[in-house]
């Protein structure tokens, strides 16, 4: 089977990593295409992941956004003509599921974000909807989408890739001998859509605290690191390249995310993580919270911070949540291979 991974954003490299390995290892055919968006181009090919570069990505302006998606859509659905998929797999990919109906092939779409205006039309088209427990079916369904398409897997999307390597992780931390703690950053979502926030926020705190701790920003585009590589952050680390995931899993003290995916990451492995995430809350993100497996503080200060640090507790990975994780890898796993057609 040829299969179509659409990976729009940096995120879904883990999330589909070891998923298309095992694919291709049993025989199966994959294109990757990509689009220019927080380091995902820059991850593929650290990772050593043959992909295509197709479209661009319009920055925060709405206008910009909806004048670009009908072109990104014809973009790939030129590209693919030549390769003539038998199923198309993304998450949160707002193009994929268009483009596969356009080319006449099943698609399968995973979305944990309600929010994403880029769902009604992906929901509609797609074949095959997953999401996760905690969002409720009849939040999707009553877009007008069947429920008969819409599946929930288990546990949270972070989970299908981190069961794998929650142990790995949790025993590299455990030899980490550094007496300095090493915070790391990564800043809000600034050209997502879905973000309505405010922009650099928690420099006062990094700026406070920069002299008295590592702290690594983790920038998602050029701009970011400009603004974090100005002179009055000259305690601060910006890496010049993407690092890898295992890298800052193993070495953080500490996790501050004004995003989603990279903070959920960090909760569920264990780490001590603070989200500063400035909208409302996913319910994934709710779920975490309740679990207290993270801390949401919004208006985060250098005495909280502070604090926290002091009395951050490494634990062990969130047992529950990876057991599902691999429950959910094999349900996403078996509705691709429902798609194989026999001879």
């Amino acid at each position: 089977m040829k299969i179509w991974f659409d990976i729009s954003n940096s995120p879904h490299i883990n999330m589909f990593y070891e998923l298309i390995q095992e694919l291709e290892e049993n025989g199966h055919t994959i294109i990757i295409t990509s689009r220019p968006l927080a380091n995902t181009v820059e991850l593929l090919d650290q990772r050593g992941m043959t992909h295509t570069v197709v479209g661009e990505h319009y920055g925060k302006s709405l206008l910009k956004k909806i004048f670009g998606y009908p072109i990104r859509v014809v973009q790939l659905r030129k590209f693919l003509n030549n390769h003539k998929p038998d199923l198309a797999v993304s998450q949160s990919s707002f193009h994929s599921p268009v483009v596969a109906r356009l080319l006449k092939v099943p698609s399968i779409y995973t979305n944990d974000n309600e929010h994403a205006l880029g769902n009604l039309i992906s929901f509609l088209c797609a074949t095959r909807v997953l999401i996760p427990e905690s969002l409720p079916i009849r939040s999707v369904a009553k877009l007008g989408i069947s429920s008969k398409k819409i599946k929930q897997y288990p546990g949270v999307k972070e989970g299908i890739y981190l069961w794998s390597k929650g142990r790995h992780i949790h025993e590299a931390r455990t030899s980490i001998t550094s007496n300095v703690p090493e915070i790391y950053v990564r800043p809000e979502p600034q050209t997502a859509q879905y973000y309505k926030g405010k922009e650099n926020f928690l420099d006062e705190v990094i700026l406070e605290l920069q002299s008295k701790y590592k702290i690594f920003v983790l920038p998602r585009d050029t701009k970011q690191a400009k603004h974090y590589k100005q002179s009055k952050f000259h305690s601060t680390i910006v890496p010049d390249r993407p690092l890898s995931f295992d890298h800052i899993a193993s070495n953080c003290t500490v996790f501050i995310g004004a995003g989603g995916s990279m903070t959920r990451e960090m909760a569920i492995l264990g780490i001590p993580t603070i989200s500063v995430y400035q909208d409302d809350l996913l319910e994934v993100d709710q779920l975490l919270i309740k679990k207290k497996l993270m801390l949401h503080s919004p208006c985060l200060t250098a005495p909280e911070l502070d604090n926290y640090i002091k009395h951050s507790i490494n634990t062990s990975p969130a047992l529950e949540l990876m057991q599902k994780g691999k429950l959910a890898y094999n349900l996403l796993k078996r509705e691709i291979l429902k798609f194989e057609k026999h001879d």
